[in-house]
């Protein structure tokens, strides 16, 4: 349950809204003026906070500017009077969510808090991202990674820094890196808020159409217009506008784009009027543009412009410590969604997991979660319900040196060592290999072939002995974890049989 402070020197208002939120299972504190209510946020961990500003010994604004400082994530809604509007809007812009006028009625405070607790959890999912952000060459440093690790606080912050400004902003990453979750946390963050979020993939519409999606057209504009219609520009008046996969636009949209970036007006097809338009633009591309300037396919004055704040999403192979943690987000993700109690990953699906490259990213790692969900049969995901892609990196991970060492194995090293495991059984059951009678078929002996028989054999045999369990069959058969995988996979061996 979420956790709330109500901050108010009047007690019978303060009352009022603590029982009001208590009925809607908030867990409610109290505090009657800003000083005290920043102490208690020292204190303990609270998700929003309900604030009056005037109050004695510490006003609202400036019990919020500490709250901020100690605690960027905590929200905080303020409470006005008519007459404090002003005040109210100036608490907006130094990091509340939003203010409601007195006299407040209990259902328009419920909604807004859950519109509050909504947005943040889209800065949440981005922070399950990581992304690396750069503000500028005067920042101090190229680059600013927010790691789960720094527990949300980097992230916030950051995302309050550009939801403060109505600049552009330019998303890059590769593909699945988690680009449209930066711009709606952005907007859902910003004075824009209450607007429309109008989402259009560039590279998903015909050049031919797309001057038409972006700024509409006039009746009779072209073939087929047989009607007046307005574009997503004019769609979104004053709320933000994502154009996903800028990179992919021509040269022509180009110049019409860096029209409206310069003078807010763009025309419809087919008309001569100009309408103006106020709208916030977030693009996003995996292109480099760097390289598409040079080539002369994106033009230099349309990039700076679009580059003001530009937000850089690592690939999820760059960042493999964050993978544990992601992990865990989908796993209690899917389990609300599939109704399932799944605890979380074993070890050795957590390491094969941490070892793959990832080259689908976030969006990669969601599906192949999901995949073990419908896969795995117990409350624990297994190396056995991951999908086969996650072990070719296994394979081609070893190093050269492994390779060589298995070339020169003796075949008499061979098979003393599975003679010598095969005596020591951990069930208690015999153990029988059939590799004399294999290897003796059609009379000839061939090295390759009892190399692949006498491991196979020996595999199998220490999967039976251990139960097919992963973990206990390279601890008892004293063979390297990322080895038993790849000869897991080598010889199509399926532990579950085993379990």
């Amino acid at each position: 349950m979420h956790k709330v402070l109500v901050v108010d020197d009047d007690k019978v208002l303060q009352q009022n809204v603590k029982q009001a939120l208590e009925y809607h299972h908030f867990v409610v504190d109290v505090a009657d003026n800003g000083k005290e209510a920043v102490n208690k946020v020292y204190g303990q961990k609270y998700d929003l906070v309900v604030m009056d500003v005037n109050m004695p010994e510490m006003d609202g604004i400036q019990a919020l500017t500490e709250i901020k400082k100690h605690d960027p994530s905590v929200i905080v809604l303020i409470l006005t009077a008519y007459s404090n509007v002003t005040d109210a809007v100036k608490a907006v812009k130094e990091g509340a969510y939003n203010y409601l006028e007195k006299p407040i009625t209990s259902e328009n405070l419920v909604a807004l808090i859950k519109r509050a607790l909504k947005a943040r959890s889209m800065v949440e999912t981005v922070g399950f991202s990581s992304p690396t952000l750069s503000i500028g060459e005067t920042s101090g440093s190229k680059d600013k990674f927010v790691g789960e690790s720094n527990a949300m606080k980097k992230v916030f912050d950051v995302i309050s820094k550009l939801a403060k400004v109505n600049t552009p902003v330019l998303i890059r990453g590769e593909s699945g890196t988690g680009k449209e979750l930066v711009a709606k946390a952005i907007h859902y963050n910003s004075p824009r808020k209450d607007e429309k979020f109008v989402t259009i993939n560039c590279g998903a519409i015909s050049e031919n159409l797309i001057e038409s999606e972006l700024f509409g057209h006039e009746k009779g504009a072209f073939t087929g217009a047989d009607q007046r219609k307005i574009g997503k520009f004019q769609f979104a008046e004053g709320g933000t506008i994502f154009l996903d996969e800028i990179g992919d636009i021509s040269a022509a949209m180009q110049v019409k784009l860096l029209r409206v970036l310069q003078e807010k007006t763009f025309m419809p097809v087919g008309s001569n009027r100009e309408i103006k338009v106020d709208v916030r633009i977030i693009a996003a591309s995996h292109k480099p543009f760097e390289e598409m300037i040079k080539d002369g396919s994106f033009r230099e004055d349309l990039f700076y412009r679009l580059n003001v704040l530009p937000v850089y999403l690592p690939p999820l192979r760059d960042r493999k410590t964050d993978i544990p943690h992601l992990v865990n987000h989908y796993i209690s993700y899917f389990n609300n969604v599939h109704n399932l109690k799944v605890k979380g990953a074993e070890p050795e699906a957590m390491e094969v997991l941490s070892n793959y490259s990832w080259p689908g990213n976030i969006r990669e790692l969601r599906n192949i979660i999901e995949h073990c969900f419908i896969m795995e049969s117990s409350d624990m995901i297994h190396a056995n319900s991951l999908p086969s892609i996650v072990f070719k990196d296994q394979k081609k991970a070893e190093t050269k040196d492994q390779v060589a060492e298995d070339s020169v194995i003796d075949l008499e090293d061979i098979q003393n060592s599975v003679l010598d495991h095969a005596t020591v059984p951990k069930s208690g059951n015999d153990v029988h290999f059939s590799f004399g009678a294999k290897l003796g078929e059609g009379g000839k002996l061939d090295f390759a072939v009892a190399k692949d028989l006498f491991e196979r054999e020996f595999i199998v045999q220490a999967l039976k002995i251990n139960k097919g369990r992963i973990n206990q069959t390279a601890l008892n058969a004293n063979i390297p974890k990322k080895t038993l995988l790849r000869k897991i996979e080598k010889y199509e061996i399926n532990p579950k049989d085993y379990y």
